[in-house]
């Protein structure tokens, strides 16, 4: 596909490969010898004396009405109002602040009205048409005008070459309000989204990179030869400016791609531009950071398991710190807890930055349970507790980090109601090992973290290893002892009235220690474990005759 014409009396539109093609106007009224550039400043040269200067911006052009005016409504109505508010004998100088595309794009549309060859191509094209709605050349002045031939290129571009697309929406970044009152965002949007959604073994890669809709028959073959995946799309759509990926995402929604292929698009540009909300340098670094995350959560798709819990994650962090709508941090948390109940611990890591801060972000993991709590308090779930598993999991993990502080701990051990948890091992587990990353804790602190475990919620195995646990704070192992004390003596009373006596004097001294109910002195606490080591060896020894006696009743009765 060479080439493309378009015939308009001596109007052509030419174009080599998909990106580039040459304009002539449809009237040459004046054919200029030479267009000069010093500077800033621009002269167009013929035998007719310049009668016409244009400022734009920083430059000036030095130009003639006739070729002007005849193209441009715009230029028509100015220069008529300079002849009848200025002197006749001076030049007359218009000036121009708000041409789409500056002096760069106003020198194109110069040459164009001169009759000289302009050069359009995909990174030109959206200011070029931008400048000649701007300046008003449409057809109604002459027949083939800028408008009318931008408008056919730019179609071609679209419809053909899909690396040409992404070349344009470049282009309209300075422009970005032309381009949107001129849809070209929309139109771009709208054809990379057709591509998207299309079966992608409908297309060939041209040598140039862009993707061609002929479709051939021996294509659909070779495109899985080539490996092409159906997220193929990814790298081209994550190079887009914020505001152009929410247009593309948009329009990508609409033509109906996978919601699950869509939210891993926007997690792909989220990870390939913010990598690490780390290096704040200026207000507006910050400003535009907290928009782009807004936008990125108003983009989210709806369906359930269309994105990640721990990109969500990532984003109400990055939210927290931008500080977000209410409203918007809201919405993510509630994502998050929908998905509590299938996530792993894994999925909840979401690192720090900052050498005074966690590891892990454990007050945004809080926020989400929090939320989750909620939810269920409205909607109570059978759940709760693969929930409360993943909870004291997290907690195991992240109680390493000896910057984790009690009141961060402490608020997401308690975040889930009692019944979230069977058994308090894994969390005894968490404690223990917090406590072991904080040595300097202070027994008040100590007590602090402990609040969230019942200690009757342990498991035979967990309540031994506690009840020998020195790190634990002192009235938590006396409660600990006390319960295993009286666990034996009750174990004692089972065996029968044959060891009454040792009964009574284990519970006799169960009850002593219950009178003085809140031990202060580890001395006291180890000879309370002695005492408890000789009750194991006195259960052990009536169970042992109890035994002897069983056997000896039944050899009896035979």
């Amino acid at each position: 596909m060479g080439s493309r014409s378009l015939d308009s009396g001596k109007a052509t539109v030419s174009g080599r490969k998909y990106s580039k093609c040459v304009i002539l106007p449809a009237n040459e009224n004046m054919v200029p010898e030479a267009l000069e550039k010093r500077n800033q400043n621009w002269t167009v040269r013929t035998r007719v004396a310049n009668d016409l200067i244009i400022q734009v911006g920083d430059s000036s052009f030095q130009l003639h009405k006739l070729a002007m005016v005849s193209k441009s409504e715009y230029l028509n109505r100015l220069v008529f109002q300079k002849r009848s508010n200025g002197a006749k004998d001076t030049l007359p100088k218009i000036q121009i602040e708000s041409c789409p595309g500056g002096s760069e794009i106003f020198e194109l549309v110069v040459k164009f009205c001169y009759g000289m060859k302009v050069d359009l191509t995909a990174s030109n094209i959206a200011p070029v048409h931008c400048a000649a709605h701007f300046l008003e050349m449409s057809d109604d002045l002459e027949q083939g005008n800028l408008i009318s031939k931008t408008e056919a290129f730019l179609s071609f571009v679209l419809f053909t070459a899909w690396k040409d697309i992404f070349r344009v929406l470049k282009s309209c970044e300075p422009i970005s309000l032309w381009a949107m009152k001129l849809q070209i965002l929309q139109r771009c949007s709208d054809a990379i989204a057709w591509k998207a959604c299309i079966d992608p073994k409908l297309f060939t890669l041209s040598e140039n990179d862009a993707i061609s809709l002929n479709v051939l028959a021996n294509d659909a073959e070779n495109f899985i030869h080539k490996g092409i995946a159906e997220n193929w799309w990814f790298e081209d759509v994550s190079c887009l400016r914020i505001d152009h990926f929410v247009e593309v995402i948009k329009s990508i929604k609409k033509k109906g791609v996978r919601s699950k292929l869509v939210g891993s698009c926007v997690a792909y540009w989220t990870e390939k531009w913010i990598s690490g909300p780390e290096n704040l340098p200026n207000h507006l670094t910050h400003h535009l950071l907290r928009v782009t995350t807004e936008s990125l959560i108003r983009i989210l798709p709806e369906e359930e398991n269309s994105i990640s819990a721990n990109f969500l994650l990532h984003l109400l962090k990055l939210g927290i710190m931008m500080r977000i709508s209410f409203d918007l941090l809201n919405e993510v948390g509630k994502k998050i807890a929908l998905k509590l109940e299938n996530c792993r611990v894994s999925d909840l890591l979401v690192k720090n930055y900052g050498n005074d801060c966690t590891v892990y972000d454990v007050g945004t993991v809080t926020r989400v349970v929090e939320a989750y709590v909620s939810s269920m308090l409205k909607n109570p779930t059978p759940k709760l507790p693969v929930v409360g598993k993943l909870v004291d999991g997290y907690l195991a993990l992240v109680s390493r980090d000896d910057k984790l502080s009690v009141e961060q701990f402490r608020s997401l051990a308690e975040a889930l109601p009692n019944d979230a948890r069977y058994c308090h091992d894994t969390l005894y587990t968490a404690i223990d090992t917090y406590l072991k990353a904080h040595p300097r804790l202070t027994e008040e602190e100590r007590v602090s973290v402990c609040t969230a475990m019942d200690y009757h919620k342990l498991s035979q195995e967990g309540l031994k290893h506690a009840t020998r646990n020195d790190r634990l704070p002192v009235n938590i192992t006396t409660r600990l002892i006390l319960l295993e004390q009286v666990n034996m003596a009750r174990s004692m009373t089972s065996t029968g009235s044959y060891y009454q006596r040792t009964k009574t004097q284990a519970i006799i001294k169960v009850n002593k220690c219950l009178g003085n109910q809140w031990m202060t002195s580890r001395n006291e606490i180890k000879m309370m474990r002695k005492e408890v080591d000789s009750m194991k060896m006195q259960l052990n020894e009536l169970q042992k005759c109890k035994m002897q006696i069983q056997r000896r009743a039944k050899g009896c009765l035979i």
